[in-house]
C-alpha cells in the first residue's frame, strides 16, 4: 500500500522509469492499469485521473517520444472495456456475491436495491457522472448490472462518460502538464486532482448521513 501511495503521488517520476525501462510496452502497461481499475471490480484504488494527466503531459514532451493519439485511443478503450466487463460480472453474479463471505463485506444486497432506486430516480446520467468519481466509477457498472439494468441503457451513458473523462484528463495533461509551475508542484497537482474528484462522493455521503439523521428525528 505504501508503494501504491508513493506511485500515485509521484506518478510522473514512476512513469519516466516505466518509459525508460519498457519503451513502447508503456502503452500496454498503462492500458492494463486503467482497464483493471474498473474491470476487476475490487481494485478501485488504482490511479485513473492522475495517470491520464501524467501520461499525456509526458506525451507533450518530445524527450519521451510518446504518441498522444495512441494514449487517447487506449484510454478510450480501456475504461469502456473495463466498465463493460464490470457490468456483465455484476449482471451475471452480482446478487450472488452478496452471499459470499468475502465479497459480501463490500457488496450488500440492500446496496444493490438502493442503487437501482438511485438510477430510476436520476436516470442514466448517473453512469456518466460516476466516471469522474474514483471508487464509485468502479462500483457503478457492477451495481447497475447487478440491479437488473440493461446493457443497451448502460452503453451510451458509459461511452459519453468515458469520452468526457478522457477529453478532460488527457487534454489538461497534454496542454498544461509541462508548464513550469505544474512541473515544480506536480505532486500537489496530483493531490488536488484526487481531492477534487472525491468531493462529489463526499458530498453524497454527507447528504445520505444527514438525511438518515433527519428521518430518524422525524
Amino acid at each position: 500500500m505504501a508503494y501504491l501511495i508513493d506511485f500515485v503521488l509521484h506518478i510522473d517520476s514512476h512513469l519516466v522509469t516505466i518509459v525508460n525501462t519498457f519503451g513502447n510496452w508503456t502503452y500496454l502497461i498503462l492500458f492494463a492499469i486503467i482497464f483493471i481499475e474498473t474491470g476487476a471490480v475490487i481494485m478501485p484504488f488504482l490511479p485513473g485521473d492522475s495517470l491520464l494527466f501524467a501520461a499525456c503531459a509526458m506525451a507533450a514532451n518530445p524527450n519521451y517520444n510518446l504518441n498522444i493519439w495512441f494514449f487517447v485511443i487506449l484510454f478510450l478503450l480501456a475504461p469502456f472495456l473495463g466498465d463493460s466487463l464490470n457490468f456483465f460480472i455484476g449482471h451475471k453474479v452480482g446478487k450472488s456475491l452478496t452471499k459470499n463471505s468475502f465479497f459480501g463485506r463490500f457488496i450488500k444486497e440492500d446496496h444493490l436495491k438502493k442503487t437501482e432506486a438511485f438510477f430510476e430516480k436520476h436516470g442514466g446520467m448517473a453512469i456518466s457522472m460516476a466516471r469522474f468519481m474514483p471508487i464509485i466509477r468502479t462500483m457503478s457498472p457492477f451495481v447497475f448490472g447487478g440491479s437488473g439494468g440493461k446493457y443497451k441503457t448502460f452503453l451510451p451513458y458509459c461511452l459519453a462518460g468515458v469520452a468526457a473523462w478522457v477529453t478532460l484528463c488527457c487534454g489538461s495533461g497534454y496542454f498544461f502538464g509541462n508548464f513550469p509551475v505544474v512541473k515544480q508542484h506536480f505532486s500537489l497537482i496530483i493531490i488536488g486532482i484526487i481531492v477534487v474528484s472525491l468531493i462529489p462522493a463526499l458530498i453524497g455521503a454527507l447528504k445520505t448521513k444527514f438525511g438518515k439523521h433527519d428521518d430518524a428525528e422525524n
